[in-house]
This record gives structure tokens, sequence and C-alpha cells, in this order.
């Protein structure tokens, strides 16, 4: 069996690849693949954002999620901004406060995880030296990543109708983010523009000759709050040198026969997981895939995850989070009852679909698998002077309304749609994947499992069928979906929100194996590509 490695950005998959090629394992090639998409993906990722890994290696015995979510800060407060609130994203991804506070600047970042999670993988899992992983992100910064379609798309996106800022004003928030990222009018470079960012390149080598504690613990870490001291923002010392990555078992159920393993909470494996148990019981197979019936049911197991999610589901340090109701098969029959008599769940929302997230996917010759999600949550702007990445905006994500589960509290994580996953055969992966894409990753993946599973569907095929996503009361819709479709559902009384995208709601990328044979499925709505090794 040949390795694959799956990507959202071209450059990313090509390292990984031949990081395989090199002899490295699929632990190597993600990691290698992750800091080159934080170098050509910049308002994705990045050493300052946060993510999950699952890492599986049948003959080491390995099976686990490496957690490294971004947390609040130790000065942050669960009243902060309770009289600041303006509202929440339709899909529930964000809360807006006022003068964008928690959004962009430096009140908005938690205390990075990426490094601290990538370097963790590499040394317990990994057979490569840091340097030699870092090597390629290193001359990517140096030399400069071409401008692709999506990255431009995202840069000159406008979500003002949701509340949320454009990412074009994060790119132009700090010195470094308008000389590197903008042209001289200020707006954001054009495809086929090379950006180049030496400051990054020199960060990255001091990382790779000190390792991961400068950025934590030493001077690196010292660059970082003394900026964030003389600008008013929470990061500190303490914040830096005690975060800790944290390492769970994976979480299981199980559809159709196929186990599944997914990422415990905060992360959104435990939805995923309950969507997949309340579809399991209907015969979906015989349905006209993305039919009205189809559609209905999907639409109405997504309301009712979304409705436990904001109910039950945060940081376990923190919340009680009542896995074994959500997880329960009982109860997901219970769910579907209701459904099929035709009932309608309400997801209350106070009062847009955050993407700012990417994905590697990655098998090697040994069975080893690596479902990495990795994000910058919200951008937050902020670049230190000399430093050239951008910071995470983690904090829009937390409930600023005191004593919730998602609510900000010192030191939490808050709950993320994060949810790498590997869907088996008896004992041997059948799928490998995950996505970017805030609250639409749990529909995304859920739907992808299915049409392998349920509508026999190759993995590319599976990835690309268009889809829907479901957050709040509106069923948001694929432009690919036809319109006799949803005139239909929106005579059944649903809200339908059209998307002008083809290809829209997560970006899943995923492997599929089948007789000791890989195929990958990169999601279309990005850059990506599948590459074997």
């Amino acid at each position: 069996m040949l390795g694959m490695v799956v990507a959202a950005q071209p450059e990313a998959a090509e390292a990984g690849v031949l990081a395989l090629r090199r002899g490295g394992n699929a632990v190597d090639a993600a990691v290698t693949a992750a800091f080159v998409q934080g170098v050509v993906d910049p308002l994705m990722t990045g050493i300052a954002g946060y993510g999950s890994m699952q890492v599986y290696m049948p003959r080491r015995g390995v099976h686990q999620h490496l957690t490294f979510y971004a947390r609040a800060p130790l000065a942050a407060r669960p009243e902060m901004w309770a009289d600041a609130v303006v509202g929440q994203s339709r899909d529930g991804f964000a809360y807006l406060v006022k003068d964008h506070a928690n959004e962009i600047g430096y009140l908005a970042p938690g205390t990075p995880g990426n490094l601290r999670g990538y370097t963790d993988a590499l040394a317990q899992f990994g057979t490569m030296e840091l340097a030699d992983v870092l090597r390629p992100a290193i001359e990517q910064a140096r030399g400069g990543f071409m401008v692709r379609p999506y990255v431009h798309y995202y840069w000159t996106l406008d979500q003002r109708s949701s509340g949320m800022l454009n990412p074009a004003d994060y790119l132009g928030f700090s010195r470094t983010g308008r000389e590197i990222y903008c042209a001289p009018d200020g707006t954001p470079k054009r495809p086929g523009q090379t950006v180049a960012n030496a400051d990054m390149a020199r960060s990255l080598e001091r990382i790779a000759r000190h390792g991961p504690d400068l950025f934590y613990a030493g001077a690196m870490a010292e660059e970082m709050v003394a900026d964030f001291r003389r600008h008013g923002g929470m990061l500190s010392l303490e914040d830096l040198r005690g975060y800790r990555c944290r390492r769970s078992e994976p979480v299981w159920g199980r559809y159709r026969g196929h186990p599944v393993a997914s990422l415990a909470p905060p992360g959104g494996g435990v939805s995923l997981i309950e969507l997949l148990h309340i579809l399991e019981a209907f015969d979906l197979g015989r349905l006209e895939h993305d039919g009205v019936e189809h559609l209905r049911i999907l639409a109405e197991a997504m309301k009712q995850v979304a409705i436990d999610k904001d109910a039950h589901v945060g940081d376990p340090e923190f919340v009680d989070v009542p896995l074994d109701m959500l997880l329960s098969k009982d109860r997901a029959r219970e769910v579907a009852g209701r459904i099929r008599a035709g009932g309608k769940a309400h997801v209350p929302r106070m009062a847009f679909e955050p993407t700012e997230t990417t994905q590697v996917t990655v098998m090697d010759g040994e069975g080893n698998a690596v479902s990495l999600t990795h994000t910058l949550g919200n951008p937050s702007g902020v670049i230190t002077d000399g430093l050239g990445f951008m910071y995470n905006g983690l904090m829009n994500g937390f409930d600023p309304r005191p004593g919730r589960a998602g609510s900000i509290a010192p030191g939490k994580s808050r709950t993320s749609s994060q949810c790498p996953t590997i869907v088996f055969e008896g004992e041997q992966p059948r799928i490998v994947l995950g996505a970017p894409g805030g609250t639409a990753i749990v529909p995304a993946l859920a739907q992808t499992i299915s049409n392998v599973i349920d509508f026999d569907m190759g993995i590319f095929e599976a990835v690309a069928a268009p889809r829907i996503s479901v957050n709040s009361d509106t069923i948001d819709v694929s432009n690919r979906i036809p319109r006799y479709v949803t005139d239909a559902l929106a005579a059944q009384g649903y809200p339908i929100a059209r998307s002008y995208m083809g290809f829209a709601f997560a970006a899943v990328h995923a492997i599929a194996v089948r007789d000791g044979r890989l195929t990958g499925g990169a999601d279309p709505q990005r850059d990506g590509v599948a590459l074997s090794a």
C-alpha cells in the first residue's frame, strides 16, 4: 500500500508526500504539511493557532487524539463582555460584541496550541528531526507562495452582513500584514502574485534551532508577551509556559456496523457520532440522494445535534458533558421517531460561516493514519513586529454571557466543531477524513460518510457531492441542489438559504481504503489535491 496525502493546499500536499518519499511516516508527513499550510494559507492556520489530530499506528498499538486547542488567557473573565453583547452568527460559530473587541486586536487571541501540538506529535510518533520537517515551510516563506484562487476569494470576502469584519481587515490590521499581504493601495494581493514572508522564515528557523520551548518559555515568548503588554492584550508568560497538549482516547460510535472514532469534547466528534446514530435509523440508501425526504431527514437530525451541542458540550475540564446521553442509540432512535412523524425542531439563536481552518489527511505504507485539523479560529489580525505569524482569534468563539457551557473562563478551551475522524471496516481504516469549515464541519463529514456507506460513492464523488448545512432553523443548501427540491422543502415550512457556491459548507479532505488501495478526495471548494507517495 502506497502512502497518500490530501490537503487543501497543493504546496502542503507536495511537502507531505516528499516527507513520505524521504522515509518519513504519516505523522512526519502531516506535521510537514501543517507547517507549510501556515505559510501558504496564513489566515487559515499557523503556529499561533490551534487544532487537533487523530493518530492511528496499528503496529505500535497507538490510537489517540492529540488536542492542542487555544485556551482563554488567565487574565480573561466570564463577565468581561457581558454588557457588550451584540448578537450571534446564525450558524452559532461566533459571538459578536461591541467594537469587535473579541474578534480583532490584542484581546482576541488565546494561548496558541498548534506549535506544541505539531512538535509533541513529531517527538512521540514521528521519525524525522524538527529541522528537517520545518525546512519546506522555511523555504516556502522565504521564496514566497503564489496567491491561489481560494486564498484570494477568502481574502476579499465580504462578510459584513454577518456582523463580522472582513478578512481584508485582519490582513491590514498590523504593519507586517499591510506590507506582506497587501498591495500599495491597501487591497489584498491578487491571484498569481507572490507573497514572501522573511520574518516568518526567520521565526521558523529559530524554532528549528531551539525547539518549541523558544516559543513557549524562551526569547520568542518574551517578545510576544511584551507586544501584548504594549497593546493592552491578555496573553502572558504564565499562559505560554503553562500550556500543555491534551491526549485522549477517541470517542466511539458505530454507523451501519462500521466503528467510527472521532474527537472527544470540546471537539466535535460527539456531535458527529450523535448525528450518524440518528441517521442510522433511516434507510437512506433507498431514498433519492439530495431529494426532498433525504434533505428533510438530514436537516432535522442536524438541528437536534446543534441544540444538544449548544446545551451540553463544552470544555470537559469546566463542564460536565453527558456523553452517555449524547451517544445513546436509544435516544437517537427516539429523535428519529420524531423526525419520522414530521416533527420540526427549533434551534435557539441570539439574534455566515467562518472557514478559517484547514485540513491534512495522511496514510503511509505501514497503514498509519493521521487526520489533522488546525486553525486560527477567526484570525485576530495581530502579528508581532519581526515574527511574521498571525495569532488566533479564539475569544469570539466563547459565549460572552456568563453561566453557560460555552462561557469564558480563565484557561478554558472553547467548543470546536473540529473532528478528525476514522471510519473502520473491522479493524482496518475504511475512511480517514476531516474538514475545515466551522459549524459546517459535522454536517459535511456525516454526509460524506453516508455518501460512501449508504450510496456507494467513491471518495472523490462523496466529497464533491452537493450538501446542506443546518445549524439554525434555516437549511443552507449548495447551489447545485435543484430548486424543485428546495421549493418542496419551503412548502413544508422550512426556511431555505441558497449559497451562490456550487461547492459549499466545509471542505472535506479524505482518504478511502479498499483492498489495500488508497484513493483520495480533496474538496473542490478549496485549492487542494490528493497526491500518492
